[in-house]
């Protein structure tokens, strides 16, 4: 299965554990689920981490960037999707796309009007526990 994950949902794993750290670590650790991003997202997250608002210390900033480094897939993307409601979001969608990703896994509520355009399940982190963790 693959997943495509939003910044937003990986800085709630990253800052308060919960559901969003137990879905990170549930696809880290099961080989049939495949964590995809691009260059772009991975850009992105690498950028989020490092802001002073969240005050990470260095050695957590480093263990996410090594994380990253061995837990994702990074495609070529080559489509370019024209998403209205974000631009800059338009790159998660992109990925899904190029991906074939099963899930999108987010908590932002603006790209429930993009599931008209992708086969990818748009979910919340709450959802793909309940419907996929829990299984």
């Amino acid at each position: 299965m693959r997943i495509v994950i939003d910044t937003n949902v990986l800085i709630s794993a990253i800052l308060k554990d919960r559901t969003p750290e137990q879905a990170i670590l549930f696809i880290a650790n099961h080989d049939e689920y495949e964590w995809l991003v691009s260059s772009e997202i991975l850009a992105e997250y690498k950028a989020v981490i490092v802001r002073p608002k969240f005050k990470l210390p260095t050695e957590i900033i480093e263990k996410w960037f090594m994380a990253f480094d061995l837990l994702t897939t990074c495609i070529d993307v080559d489509i370019e999707i024209d998403f209205p409601r974000d631009q800059k979001d338009a790159k998660f969608l992109a990925c899904s796309i190029a991906g074939s990703a099963n899930f999108f896994i987010t908590g932002d509520k603006d790209f429930t009007e993009a599931q008209k355009i992708l086969n990818t399940i748009i979910i919340s982190v709450n959802d793909f526990y309940r419907l996929v963790m829990r299984c």
